[in-house]
């Protein structure tokens, strides 16, 4: 048995692969990789719209982008895909891309520059969760024409509303947001003005390495390679992902053969993996954090000393080192560890003490009753039951609201919680990818809807933080913007309605014989194309 580290960064049933059914293996075909994992956050694989995790898995696999990561050279930064090379103009604001040949999607369009320029566009016209990624640049439904427009098939040129740091720009057109789709085969399914929407809730128009076959809600995933792919033809033919639950029923499947990889182990059955002959645990930092956030409209939950009482209540190290171990590590600020500028400090540590008196300098100081939200995943509950313990010892009563990932997601996008337990991943691999979810809220109207801001979904109105962040985005000078992040952590720290706990180290079980599995790091997701058996 080997246990590898890498800082880079049930069987079979006809049920599952629709209408190709095989029989049940002792282990899976050469050519196919079968995972088990946690698939209940996803809402859509429209890549315009899509904005969970394990969507994000299945977009990086069937969608290309204008630039893109290397998985196998996630340290050397973002380089050519669809475009092959681009220009920035003189004052820093128009960046012109020209298209690389060869690419093709899996209807057999050829990828143009109209297909990026129609995508972007159709991106910010949609307006879903994830369009603040472009709409920072300036984009709008009223300037799109102008600023996103290709001269030709292999010219693309988008302007920005102002000069920002190139690798800003290119970083978040790394995102799922980012994915270019096929033009005319979206808007061959198109209904009633919706951009084809709809269709690519569970279709997929990309020139990746795989196509849809199928998405069940909440059960499984299938992935076939794209026939027109203009790459080096994967090993994995087919790629199914199940949703499994279940840490230990995961762990029994890859005992037996039924899948290839395992990825939500707890602690216990990773031990228990890595004493099996065959088998093999592979660590890897992630960018992803945990974290609570407290809803402001709340009035206990607004107090100030109420949330220093909070964050001092919780029993960090002790989770860390009991049901998270080796999967979790404490970390307290919005920036993961690798990120430039990410901060160390560590300024709450479990102090009942320090808890107790800020909450009687509070206006609740004989405590309230609140509820959690939090999603259907043993280490989620886990957490939740701790906070429930130690937040008890306060005089605060929590009642622990369970749901699906898409349940407990939708309530937060509502702002319709008391505190929501969850996990937040980076988009693109660059600071504001997190500053300006957690600190920055420009408009903290409801009917505002900037449902992929986390500061708005908490309901937390910050002007100046919110202005320390701008500043930072267009900072060209490295080193002095990684102090102004580093400052704006640690306001962050002291006055924000999140508890950020800890930093994943995920830790997934496979067989000896995958090879190249690479979750995605810190930055990105999972890339299914490079894996061999």
């Amino acid at each position: 048995m080997k246990h590898m580290r890498s800082l880079i960064g049930v069987a079979l049933t006809a049920t599952l692969l629709g209408t190709t059914a095989l029989p049940v293996l002792a282990e899976t075909p050469p050519n196919m990789l079968v995972i088990a994992n946690r698939i209940d956050d996803i809402k859509t694989l429209d890549p315009a719209e899509s904005f969970e995790f394990a969507g994000a898995d299945v977009s990086r696999n069937v969608y290309e982008k204008l630039v893109n990561f290397d998985p196998l050279d996630l340290d050397a930064g973002y380089g050519p895909q669809l475009a092959e090379s681009w220009e920035i103009s003189e004052d820093g604001k128009t960046i012109t891309f020209t298209m690389a040949e060869g690419h093709v999607f899996s209807s057999g369009n050829p990828v143009t520059a109209k297909d990026a320029e129609f995508s972007l566009r159709r991106a910010v016209l949609l307006d879903k969760t994830p369009s603040f990624i472009l709409t920072q640049f300036g984009f709008s439904a009223d300037n799109v024409e102008d600023t996103i427009v290709a001269t030709d098939d292999r010219t693309l040129k988008i302007t920005l509303d102002k000069q920002y740091a190139q690798s800003f720009v290119l970083n978040c057109l790394t995102a799922t947001i980012g994915g270019i789709v096929d033009s005319a085969t979206v808007m061959a399914n198109e209904v009633d003005g919706d951009m084809g929407n709809a269709w690519l809730r569970d279709n997929s128009a990309g020139s990746g390495p795989y196509k849809v076959v199928e998405w069940k809600p909440n059960e499984s995933v299938l992935l076939d390679l794209n026939p027109n792919f203009g790459g080096e033809k994967p090993a994995m033919e087919r790629v199914i992902v199940q949703h499994i639950q279940e840490s230990a029923t995961q762990r029994l499947m890859l005992e037996r053969g039924d899948i290839d990889v395992a990825r939500n182990l707890s602690p216990e059955d990773v031990a228990g993996v890595m004493e099996s002959d065959g088998l093999k645990i592979v660590d890897e930092l992630r960018g992803r954090l945990m974290y609570w956030s407290a809803n402001q409209k709340n009035e206990a939950l607004a107090d100030p000393k109420v949330l220093e009482a909070l964050k001092f209540a919780t029993d960090y190290q002790g989770m860390a080192d009991s049901f998270l171990k080796g999967q979790y590590t404490v970390h307290e600020a919005f920036l993961p560890l690798t990120f430039l500028g990410a901060l160390k400090d560590k300024p709450y540590d479990y102090d009942m003490d320090k808890a107790k008196a800020a909450l009687a300098a509070s206006g609740f100081p004989d405590g309230f009753d609140l509820k959690i939200s939090v999603r259907d995943a043993q280490e989620r509950i886990d957490i939740g039951q701790s906070l429930q313990n130690t937040w008890d010892q306060l005089g605060i009563g929590v009642e622990l609201v369970v749901g699906t990932g898409a349940q407990t997601l939708d309530r937060y996008r509502a702002r319709e919680h008391d505190i929501y337990l969850g996990a937040w991943g980076p988009d693109y691999p660059d600071p504001n990818t997190n500053a300006g979810t957690f600190a920055y809220n420009p408009d903290n109207s409801d009917e505002a809807g900037a449902t992929g801001l986390l500061a708005w979904r908490n309901a937390w109105a910050l002007p100046v933080m919110s202005e320390e962040t701008l500043a930072a985005v267009v900072e060209n000078d490295t080193d002095v913007r990684k102090e102004m992040y580093l400052e704006l952590q640690k306001e962050h720290q002291m006055v924000s309605p999140f508890g950020i706990m800890f930093q994943q180290i995920e830790q997934n079980g496979m067989t000896d014989s995958v090879e190249n599995f690479v979750a995605g790091g810190a930055t990105t997701a999972v890339s299914y194309w490079v894996i061999t058996k």
